[in-house]
C-alpha cells in the first residue's frame, strides 16, 4: 500500500496538501537516503500520471540535498529546512515550519518525529535497532551524551508510533518487532516492502557510452577477483567479524580482495583502523587485501556488482536488508 492508498482512506477528495521531509534525500542520507530518494521520485510520477493532480506536495529538504532534488511540477513545492535530524532544534524548528506551510498531511520516512507536531502524520520506522543494539560504540558522542540521546530516542519513537494515524514498515518481521515493543496494534501498521532499484535507470546516454569496466576497477584499484560489501559501517554491521574472517581466508587464497565500499565517515574510519591492525589495510598503498573506495556512483556501482565473486552481507541485525537483493 502507498502513501497515495493511505491517504485515500481517510480523505476523499483531491488537493490535498502532503509534506514529506526529506532531509534524508540522497547519498547523504545513506539508506535511509535511498528509500527516501524512491519514494519522492516515485510518488511524484504517479501523482503525475493521475487525470488532473490529485495531490500537491512539500518537499522539505536539507542545504546538502536541496539542489539535488530537481521537479519541474507545478504540484511540488521545494522547502529549504536547515536543521540537523536528531538535533535538539529539529523538535523546535519543524513543527513550526510545517504548521506554515498549512499541510494536510505529512509523511516521516524516519522515527524521528518532533514530539509536538501539528498535525496528522505517516510514519516510517524501518527498524528498532537503535533499541536493540543500544551500544556507545554506535555513536561519536561521550557515553553520558549518548545515554541521554537514547532516552530521547526512546520517547520520540514511542510518542511517533502511538500518535501516527499509520506506521509503515519494510518488512512483517520488523511489524512483528514493532507489535512486540510498543504494544500496537496490528491493522495501524502497513508492510510495504523495499523495491529494487535499476542502478542504470537515468543515466546519460553519452556517459554510458564511455562507461568501461576495466577502467572503472582501475579507478578504484580493484582487481578482478574480489568479494563485495555495500553499506555503512555502523556496529551491527558486523564489519570487523568480516575482517576477521577475511584474514583467514586469505591464507588459502591470497589474492582474493575484500572491497567496502560507504560514504567515509567516522564509522568506516574506525573499521580501516581495525584492518590497519589486522595488516590488511594501509592508507595510499593501492596492494592492500582491503579496500575503502569510499562512495560510488550508482553507474559504477552497478559493475562492482557485475564484476564481484559474491556479496557479503554479514549484517546482525536488519529491518529488511535491501542491499542483497
Amino acid at each position: 500500500m502507498s502513501l497515495h492508498q493511505i491517504t485515500y482512506q481517510w480523505f476523499n477528495f483531491n488537493g490535498m496538501r502532503i509534506g514529506i521531509d526529506a532531509r534524508f534525500y540522497g547519498p547523504i542520507g545513506k539508506g535511509l537516503g535511498r528509500y527516501t530518494q524512491e519514494v519522492i521520485d516515485n510518488i511524484i510520477k504517479i501523482n503525475s500520471a493521475q487525470e488532473g493532480a490529485v495531490f500537491s506536495y512539500v518537499i522539505f529538504l536539507s542545504p546538502f540535498n536541496y539542489d539535488e532534488f530537481v521537479c519541474n511540477s507545478p504540484n511540488v513545492k521545494k522547502v529549504l529546512l536547515n536543521v540537523r535530524w536528531y538535533s535538539f532544534w529539529e523538535q523546535l524548528v519543524i513543527p513550526l515550519v510545517v504548521w506554515r506551510e498549512r499541510l494536510d498531511l505529512i509523511h516521516f520516512p524516519h522515527f524521528n518525529v518532533p514530539l509536538l507536531i501539528p498535525l496528522k502524520f505517516v510514519v516510517t520506522i524501518h527498524d528498532l535497532i537503535l533499541t536493540h543494539f543500544p551500544t556507545p560504540r554506535a555513536t561519536t558522542l561521550s557515553p553520558l551524551i549518548y545515554n541521554l540521546k537514547n532516552l530521547a530516542y526512546k520517547l520520540v519513537i514511542h510518542r511517533a508510533v502511538h500518535r501516527a494515524r499509520q506506521i509503515i514498515t519494510v518488512s512483517e518481521f520488523t511489524k512483528q518487532d514493532i507489535i512486540n515493543k510498543f504494544k500496537i496494534s496490528s491493522e495501524k501498521i502497513i508492510v510495504t516492502y523495499e523495491g529494487v532499484s535499476n542502478l542504470s535507470h537515468g543515466r546519460d546516454s553519452l556517459f554510458v557510452a564511455k562507461l568501461d569496466t576495466q577502467e572503472t576497477l582501475a579507478q578504484y584499484h580493484i582487481a578482478k577477483n574480489f568479494l563485495l560489501y555495500v553499506g555503512n559501517a555502523y556496529p551491527h554491521k558486523n564489519l570487523e567479524s568480516l575482517l576477521r574472517v577475511f584474514e583467514e581466508l586469505l591464507k588459502e587464497f591470497p589474492n582474493l580482495r575484500l572491497v567496502l565500499v560507504g560514504r567515509q565517515d567516522y564509522f568506516y574510519n574506525r573499521v580501516q583502523d581495525y584492518a590497519r591492525s589486522l595488516n590488511l589495510w594501509q592508507r595510499g598503498n593501492f596492494n592492500s587485501p582491503v579496500i575503502f573506495p569510499d562512495y560510488i556512483p550508482d553507474t559504477q556501482l552497478e559493475i562492482l556488482y557485475q564484476e564481484a565473486r559474491a556479496y557479503v552481507f554479514p549484517s546482525l541485525y536488519e529491518g529488511f536488508g535491501l542491499p542483497p537483493l
